[in-house]
This record gives C-alpha cells, structure tokens and sequence, in this order.
C-alpha cells in the first residue's frame, strides 16, 4: 500500500477529516457512500469483492449498516469507465476504490479531491497515478502488484516448460490503456529467450474465438494471457478453448484453470 495510512483512510470514511473546510465536512451523509469502480464484471471477482468487504469490516465498516457501497461495473466496455467514475463524484461519494487500472486511470482524470484507493498491475508512477511510491501525494494512493515485471518470467517459464516452442501467442485487451508500451516490453523479452511472440488483440468474446484458431492455425506452442479485466471476465471461455486446442495457456489469475480444470 502507498503512503496512506489505514487510519487515515477509516478517516475519511467517517467524513472528519481534520483540515477539510466545514461546509465540506457538512455535505458528508450520516451514512458514508463508499464508490466502487471495476472495469470488469462481478462474476469473476466474487474473492476479490468478499476480500474488499472483509477490509472494511475489519476496519469497522458494515455494508448496509454504517456504510453504503455504489457499485459501477464496466463489463468489458472500458470506455464506459469516465462517465462511472463522473457519476460517482457527483453522487457523492466519500472514498472511491478503483479497483483495475483502467478504473483508476478513469478515477484520476475524474477527481482531484475526492479521496480514491486504487489497485493496479503496473507501476502507478510510470501511468501518472502518484508521483512516487514513497510519496504519492494529491488524492490518489493505492497498491501495485508490478504484474509488468512478472510478465518476462511467465516467458521464461514457457521456454523451461516447452525446450521446443518458437512461437508463443500473446493474448492483449487493446482496449486497456497500458496494452502497448507491455506487449513492446514483452515482445523484447521473447526475442531475447528466442521466442517469436505472436501478437493477438481480443476485446470481445468474438475475438476470443478468432484468437485461438489463428493460434492454431500457426501452430504456436502456448499462450501467454496479458492480465486484464475483460479476460478475467471470460475466463470459463478461455478454459475451455484452452482444452479443445491442448494448448498451454499461462496467465495471471487462478480463475482460467480452474475452468479448465
């Protein structure tokens, strides 16, 4: 977690936040409106949401009780993200969590006083989200999980796993802001282990399908799935694809293996 401290969080959601104007702590409801921001569906994040309200419960927030959640779900449509997060600021809303990266790209461009928490793969200075891990300053913080430098290795894993494999699909949401300054760091990676990545864009569950008959058709010896909400959301059809075609499939989340399973 960034430099925001629980405390100060738990702070915020009671709207007594020492320095805030008067007129501001006045407009706070008796009742805290927590905004929740996904770029993905809710299906595939039940852990995540279970885990999130857990956080909260032990911090002495209850839904329904002291504390009220406005969920805004994208499902897969990323463009629909600024106009959630603008209907959230203006519901209002005490703290927003922006919980995927293009959620808080989306959060950031919207708000800059409204507190907002949020998650990400990536490094979060590099996408202008703080201005340092240390210090992130303004009204953002949040947690990384730098899934960037663990794309290299899930590479490196495919060469360990298959000795033989020359070309190795790469599965990429175009839509997500950050798609293509990583598939340009994973594409070097691959060239430097000897892998020709072939690179495939999929938003819908159409280009799904057409990803993996073009894998198919190539012969690639495995798929390395980029993290991204859209597929997290479409993980019983990327289990399933990737048993009709045997194909080895690496990618972030347990959930494509265990349909798969």
């Amino acid at each position: 977690m960034l430099n925001m401290r629980r405390r100060e969080v738990i702070t915020l959601l009671g709207g007594v936040a020492v320095g805030w104007p008067v007129a501001v702590r006045a407009q706070q409801p008796a009742m805290p409106v927590i905004g929740f921001l996904h770029s993905g569906s809710p299906g595939p994040y039940r852990r995540i949401l279970a885990a999130f309200r857990q956080g909260l419960n032990e911090a002495g927030y209850v839904e329904g009780q002291n504390a009220a959640i406005e969920y805004r779900w994208a499902h897969g449509q990323y463009e629909r993200l600024p106009a959630m997060a603008a209907e959230l600021i203006h519901r209002p809303v005490a703290v927003l969590a922006a919980t995927s990266t293009p959620a808080a790209l989306a959060a950031k461009a919207a708000t800059t006083t409204v507190p907002t928490v949020f998650t990400t793969a990536f490094d979060p200075v590099e996408l202008g989200l703080v201005a340092s891990l240390s210090r992130p300053g303004g009204n953002v913080t949040g947690a990384t999980q730098l899934n960037v430098e663990i794309g290299p290795k899930r590479l490196e894993l495919v060469r360990e796993l298959i000795p033989t494999a020359t070309i190795v699909g790469l599965l990429v949401n175009p839509t997500n802001p950050v798609a293509r300054g990583l598939s340009r760091d994973l594409e070097a990676a691959g060239r430097a282990l000897g892998l020709q990545l072939d690179l495939l864009h999929a938003s819908t569950e159409r280009d799904i399908d057409d990803a993996f008959a073009t894998l198919v058709q190539r012969r690639a010896s495995a798929l390395v799935i980029v993290a991204d909400p859209f597929f997290v959301s479409r993980s019983e059809q990327l289990g399933a694809l990737t048993l009709r075609h045997a194909l080895p499939s690496i990618f972030q989340y347990p959930e494509s293996s265990m349909q798969a399973a």
